[in-house]
């Protein structure tokens, strides 16, 4: 006899049992009056990215080969796609927030929101496009536009931030962070739709970095592997429920360069022009034009690094 199938708690039946109390306790607590049965598909969001992707780039990102009077009409199809499958998902969305008649979205509004960001997209191409220029003339490495847009894990992550926060500021958040996360996935850079960033942003190497919902970046603003723009603890401060939405992340102005590693918490401004260096632990203000770093290395007496060197090896 197979003791997974028997009525135990530890069998099949039991298992069901269990799961479905553990359904029952989650939804009477966090889903009254919600349609759960409607929810947007991770699936659908990433297909529909693709598809808006194809008609922002048809021939870098969506392989249209053919002549140059047919590109419209690839584009045209690849945008009513992608416009009526993220229809489909913001539907579903306006359904999940749906709580009762009286506060019902009119039957268009997934449609009306899908119409507003499709004329959104000129501007979309035209800031990932200023993002692409600005990590070419910065990385030296770079041998072409195209290899930045289709390798480079920053010019990913801002081709999704774009699109996720113009459908964010429209009124479709989960849709949004659905987006911000399928590059998360991709680059390791974590950029929350409701961040503001302005033209020729340009993340280098990327993985590790995170920039908070209400962060406001400026031009031409460059950041490196692992650096943080978050929100301080409310410890010490008047209580604030964790719900609250309010401005907690920092703002950095124009031409701010942060390097590797640096960390800058809560709602403080990077002035103009300033250079924050790697590993900078910063929860205040920096005016325009301030360089911030960490003591410079430095070199021990030969035979204290030997000593050290013993000591981090074990062999002292």
């Amino acid at each position: 006899m197979n003791p997974v199938a028997t009525g135990s708690a530890t069998g099949i039946d039991g298992i069901v049992s269990g799961l479905r109390r553990a359904r029952e306790g989650w939804r009477q607590r966090q889903d009254a009056g919600r349609d759960v049965e409607r929810f947007p598909s991770r699936a659908g969001v990433e297909d529909s990215v693709a598809l808006i992707a194809a008609a922002l780039y048809p021939r870098r990102l969506g392989h249209f080969r053919g002549v140059a009077v047919e590109e419209d009409r690839f584009v045209a199809a690849k945008l009513l796609a992608g416009l009526t499958a993220l229809e489909r998902e913001i539907g579903a969305e306006l359904a999940y927030w749906q709580k009762d008649a009286d506060a019902a979205f009119p039957p268009e509004q997934a449609a009306l929101i899908a119409r507003l960001f499709g004329a959104t997209l000129p501007g979309v191409r035209d800031r990932i496009d200023s993002d692409v220029e600005a990590a070419f003339l910065a990385d030296p490495a770079a041998r072409s536009v195209d290899e930045i847009l289709l390798c480079y894990p920053g010019a990913v992550a801002s081709l999704h931030h774009r699109i996720a926060h113009e459908l964010n500021e429209l009124g479709a958040p989960i849709v949004a962070r659905m987006i911000s996360e399928l590059a998360n996935e991709r680059t390791g850079i974590d950029i929350h739709p409701g961040a503001t960033i302005g033209r020729h942003f340009f993340i280098d190497h990327g993985t590790g970095v995170v920039i908070g919902e209400t962060a406001i970046i400026g031009e031409r603003v460059r950041l490196y592997q692992h650096v943080t723009l978050g929100a301080r603890s409310a410890l010490g401060t008047a209580p604030r429920s964790p719900r609250d939405r309010f401005a907690r992340h920092p703002i950095v102005e124009d031409d701010v360069i942060i390097y590797a590693g640096a960390t800058v918490l809560g709602r403080v401004t990077i002035g103009a022009r300033s250079v924050i260096g790697g590993n900078v632990w910063l929860l205040a203000d920096a005016a325009p034009d301030s360089v911030l770093v960490q003591p410079a290395a430095q070199a021990l007496p030969h035979a204290e690094g030997r000593a050290l060197r013993q000591e981090l090896e074990g062999t002292a």
